[in-house]
């Protein structure tokens, strides 16, 4: 539970490039992993995965402590994910959701030792729906059809033993430029004060473009060394035959992170309609979690 632990993971987690995010749609020739529903394992199953991950292909994963990059094979990879499963990986089941507080300042949050995941994305991505899947109940947040319920930072106790941290989305499409970016001074302190904060789980809509005001909330992150998780959602949809579909929207994001990042950030998909990346991504969480809390 060292401050040193989260330190260390920052600046695993996290390196941004200088140069400025790019949204040109670019082919990437890296292999990522294949979402499947198959339940992810720590061990070699067999010998043909014994064969460590090609270099080209293991820098653009996430190997966290504990794990040697070199011994790195395709059993370790989660699911639709950039993510190696190491040996901080544990108990990831959610036995226990209670609401804790409701503040609208970050120095009115509960005061804790305990490690916290703050869950962060734009006011129609998903948030909300995609909290709901994770503990499997339909009322610990807020769900509705007009995008930017969520006013407060929300503080939900899990298991007794950390916490999810609901925060206000930012930048509703139709509002004003000026008012999409209100969210960094309400939540800044939160981000930069929190000691106990093991990582932000940035959702991104998979569903649609990469949206220029994702990559300055990234961007933003990087620069404050705050560790972050990229989590796409709303991977099972499509934009009623319009548009890009979702592999071709993840695939130009992965070409962001390509041009922006020397080490890449963990990022993952998910689906709060078809339970996509539930698993995984709770699997994934409680090796950052056990990481920090030694």
């Amino acid at each position: 539970m060292l401050l040193a632990n989260r330190l260390l993971f920052t600046s695993i987690f996290l390196s941004p490039s200088s140069s400025s995010p790019s949204l040109k749609p670019q082919p990437l020739t890296l292999t990522f992993a294949n979402p499947t529903h198959a339940k992810p394992t720590r061990h070699v199953s067999s010998a043909s995965k014994t064969i460590p991950i090609m270099e080209k292909d293991r820098s653009v994963l996430f190997v966290p402590p504990g794990v040697d990059p070199d011994e790195v094979t395709p059993d370790m990879v989660l699911p639709g994910s950039n993510i190696v499963i190491g040996p901080y990986a544990g108990d990831a089941k959610i036995k226990e959701v209670v609401f804790v507080k409701s503040s609208s300042r970050a120095k009115d949050c509960p005061k804790h030792d305990r490690p916290e995941f703050a869950i962060l994305g734009r006011s129609n991505v998903g948030k909300s729906s995609l909290i709901n899947a994770l503990v499997k109940k339909k009322d610990v947040a807020l769900t509705s059809k007009k995008p930017g319920k969520t006013k407060l930072i929300n503080h939900f106790l899990v298991n007794k033993s950390w916490y999810f941290v609901d925060l206000p989305g930012y930048g509703f499409a139709k509002a004003p430029e000026a008012a999409r970016m209100d969210w960094s001074a309400f939540t800044k302190g939160f981000f930069l004060n929190r000691d106990n904060l093991v990582a932000v789980l940035l959702l991104v809509d998979a569903s649609v473009p990469p949206q220029r005001i994702d990559l300055d909330c990234a961007n933003w992150l990087g620069r404050n060394n705050i560790p972050m998780t990229f989590v796409f959602t709303k991977c099972d949809k499509m934009k009623g035959g319009k548009g890009k579909r979702p592999d071709e929207n993840l695939r130009d994001f992965k070409q962001f992170i390509a041009e922006n990042y020397k080490q890449h950030p963990p990022w993952i998909m998910t689906s709060s309609v078809t339970g996509l990346g539930r698993d995984e991504l709770l699997l994934h969480m409680s090796q950052l979690r056990n990481y920090w809390d030694q």
